[in-house]
C-alpha cells in the first residue's frame, strides 16, 4: 500500500519560518515533520511514499535525496499551482496501480497504528475533539477547576489520515479540498467509515505554540512508537 503525504501548502500561519523553509521541513526536536512521518509509517510495511509538493518543493526533494537512507521508495509529485487537497491527491494517484491509498496531511505528527485503518476501505481516522482553549468546570456557580486543551470525549474530529479506494479517489476534482467537496457527498451516500483512535499521540503543526507543545510532549513519550 502506498502512502500519500500532502505537503504542498505554504503554512502561512508560520510565516516567519515558512518564508524560507517549507512546512514539511520545519524541525520538531531537530527532525523535520516529513521525516517523523516517513520513519513512523515505514513500520507498517509501507515501503512506497508519494509526496505531493508545491511551495519550495526543491528544498524537500533535496532533503530527501540527501538523506537517502529511508530504505523505501519515495516519489515526489509537484503541483505547478495550488490544487487543494483533493486536486493534489488526484494528481498523486494518476499513475498509481494500488487498490487504495493511505493519505496523511503533511503537518501531522502521530504514532497512529495505521494497520487498523488498513483493515477497512474508505475510512477516516478520527480522534476525540480537542479544544484550543482552556475549559472551565463549574458546579453551583463556582469554578471547580481549569482544564487546558481538554479532550471532549463525546465529540470527534478528523485526524487528517485516510484510507481511500482508488475508485473513489478518481472522482476527485482537478482543484479543491477533499474535505469540502466530496467528503460531504460521500457521507450522505454512506460511503465513509471511521476508525476511532483514543489515547494516541497526535499533533497538527499550525502555529508556534503547536511546535512548542509537540516538542514538549515528544520529550515525555516512548519514542519507540515513532
Amino acid at each position: 500500500m502506498a502512502i500519500i503525504i500532502l505537503a504542498g501548502g505554504k503554512g502561512s500561519r508560520l510565516n516567519s519560518i515558512t518564508e524560507y523553509v517549507p512546512k514539511s521541513l520545519i524541525p520538531i526536536n531537530n527532525k523535520p515533520i516529513i521525516e517523523w512521518q516517513i520513519n513512523h509509517f515505514k513500520k507498517f510495511k509501507c515501503d512506497k511514499f508519494i509526496i505531493s509538493l508545491g511551495y519550495l518543493a526543491d528544498q524537500v526533494i533535496n532533503y530527501l535525496q540527501h538523506k537517502n537512507n529511508f530504505g523505501c521508495n519515495i516519489e515526489c509529485i509537484i503541483e505547478e499551482c495550488p490544487l487543494g487537497t483533493g486536486g493534489a491527491i488526484k494528481q498523486a494517484i494518476a499513475k498509481q496501480k494500488e487498490q487504495s491509498h493511505i493519505i496523511i496531511n503533511g503537518d501531522i505528527i502521530t504514532d497512529m497504528d495505521i494497520s487498523i485503518l488498513q483493515s477497512q476501505l474508505n475510512t477516516i481516522a478520527i480522534i476525540p475533539l480537542r479544544t484550543k482553549y482552556g475549559v472551565v468546570n463549574v458546579n453551583n456557580e463556582k469554578i471547580t477547576c481549569f482544564d487546558e486543551k481538554k479532550e471532549i470525549l463525546d465529540k470527534w474530529m478528523n485526524a487528517g489520515v485516510y484510507n481511500l479506494s482508488q475508485k473513489l479517489l478518481e472522482l476527485l476534482p482537478e482543484k479543491g479540498n477533499i474535505e469540502n467537496t466530496l467528503f460531504p457527498i460521500w457521507a450522505k451516500q454512506n460511503l465513509l467509515h471511521v476508525i476511532k483512535y483514543n489515547d494516541i499521540f497526535w499533533h497538527s503543526i499550525d502555529s508556534y505554540k503547536d511546535i512548542e507543545e509537540c516538542e514538549n510532549k515528544l520529550n515525555n513519550v516512548d519514542l519507540k512508537y515513532f
